[in-house]
């Protein structure tokens, strides 16, 4: 034999990536030790930082490097010039948007499926995996009201992907391979994954109506009743409502009975965005919000924002699951041998991807520890503190209104009665938008605007177990410093 065949050749047989068991210690306590000291003292840093592109190619661009850099050299350059270049979204002064208040048993557990690396999208690669996903989404089944054994669900990296994942399933299985004049329906305050997602569909622009929302930016019935009816009339063929369970500018909730009544009248596929209010269900005054999105064929949760994951982890339920394999079940030779027996499920057959990452383990790990009692607390907290502040904002000369609280999302505006006999002659979206943006400049919250009936606001969504009434009343008062600048010149 050459010594191709009997011999090792070092040039092909060297690991260039192998580390010795003290190395990679002393890599992971390094991480550790970050992420410990930012769960830490996230409140002592600025929870927003505003840098250029110039500035972030100045930091970052290089060629691409042909030899090595020492690990820690690489992670503290990794910690100077993009952690502390970036926006917290868990600081307890991140009140726009949706923060995202993670917690460190996910941190872990996230740690532990990349570094573990599952494949979880087959059984037969990872029965744990699969297992532990199918009791987590169980568990969400339950709490949601769907049917355990005829439904099912899986995680994604997101509400965009899972709103996706539902709105596919449910043109295959209304409309079949035809759906060119299929039409879908939803309020203007529905967020914009579902229109882009409708735009991957292939659905063009005439087969979507976006029904102008209530007084309370609720889907009219009405007017969606209307619409509907006329489209069948004119020979198009209805399949999706999308419903709202907390939408993202002002937490409100569509009327969830009624639109499941027209829905099953009409044979139309029902589902529910719950990406931001679904958590709240763990809450009596949640669950009294969100009553009837147990009637939906889909709901979308997204457990990265109210149930306090890290990212990515969303959750698409369904009442049936027959209807997710349905649509995306495909058999090609080289996954044959994967297919197992019929009660071993193959997650790549509820949605688009194939390779999937374990994420049920961060939902499962930190439920077991903390108890679903956590959760529920830190939920009815944040509903408490929200009309707390709100009331505040009412008995203030300055402040007002303008949605109030629901779902820990409230909206208001500086709009004094009092301060300045001038005030009613400026432009007070203008004078809103000032505030937002020099607070936001000096780094001391993350407070944006949003448009509410055409007016210029600023909005809060406090869900962070971190924020407290102190640190909206410093907040408030930064404002107000701002005023009295503004005013006094």
């Amino acid at each position: 034999m050459s010594s191709k065949t009997t011999g090792a050749d070092p040039e092909i047989d060297a690991n260039p990536f192998e580390l010795s068991p003290a190395e990679m210690k002393a890599m992971g306590y390094r991480i550790i030790d970050m992420i410990v000291e930012h769960s830490v003292n996230v409140a002592d840093k600025r929870p927003v930082t505003q840098v250029t592109r110039e500035e972030m190619d100045w930091l970052l661009q290089e060629p691409m490097p042909e030899t090595s850099t020492p690990f820690m050299e690489v992670l503290d350059h990794v910690n100077k010039n993009i952690f502390d270049s970036s926006a917290h979204l868990d600081h307890p002064r991140f009140y726009s948007f949706v923060p995202s208040p993670n917690n460190i048993v996910s941190t872990l557990a996230d740690s532990l499926a990349t570094g573990f690396n599952l494949f979880s999208g087959a059984w037969v690669s990872s029965p744990g995996a699969a297992e532990l996903e199918m009791l987590t989404t169980n568990w969400l089944l339950r709490l949601f009201g769907f049917p355990v054994l005829e439904g099912g669900g899986l995680f994604v990296s997101g509400g965009s992907m899972a709103n996706l994942t539902a709105m596919v399933t449910a043109r295959q299985n209304i409309l079949g391979d035809d759906f060119s004049k299929g039409v879908v329906y939803w309020s203007d305050q529905t967020h914009s994954s579902v229109e882009r997602a409708a735009r991957v569909m292939g659905l063009r622009k005439d087969q979507i109506r976006i029904i102008e929302s209530d007084e309370q930016f609720r889907l009219p019935i009405d007017r969606l009743k209307n619409t509907v009816e006329q489209d069948a009339k004119n020979g198009l063929h209805p399949f999706l409502v999308v419903g709202n369970a907390g939408t993202t500018n002002t937490a409100a909730v569509d009327p969830l009975y009624r639109i499941n009544t027209l829905c099953r009248h009409h044979k139309i596929w029902m589902h529910v965005d719950a990406a931001y209010g679904g958590a709240a269900i763990l809450c009596p005054q949640g669950k009294a919000d969100l009553a009837g999105i147990e009637l939906a064929d889909s709901a979308t949760i997204d457990p990265h924002k109210w149930f306090f994951q890290p990212y990515e982890i969303g959750c698409l339920l369904v009442r049936d699951s027959n209807r997710l394999t349905g649509t995306f079940r495909t058999q090609p030779a080289y996954l044959r041998d994967l297919t197992g027996a019929a009660e071993e499920i193959n997650f790549y057959d509820f949605g688009i991807q194939l390779t999937r990452r374990f994420r049920a383990l961060k939902f499962y790990m930190s439920v077991k520890t903390y108890g679903l009692g956590a959760f529920r607390k830190s939920i009815e907290n944040s509903l408490a503190l929200a009309e707390k502040f709100g009331q505040w904002i009412n008995d203030s000369d300055n402040w007002e209104i303008v949605t109030p609280p629901s779902l820990a999302v409230l909206t208001f505006r500086f709009n004094p009665s009092a301060k300045s006999s001038s005030a009613t002659d400026r432009n007070l979206d203008a004078i809103n938008q000032k505030l937002s943006d020099r607070i936001i400049a000096e780094g001391k919250a993350m407070l944006a605007t949003t448009l509410v009936n055409g007016r210029t606001v600023l909005r809060m969504c406090l869900i962070n177990p971190r924020t407290t009434m102190d640190d909206l009343l410093s907040t408030m008062a930064t404002l107000e410093s701002y005023v009295d600048e503004e005013f006094s010149n």
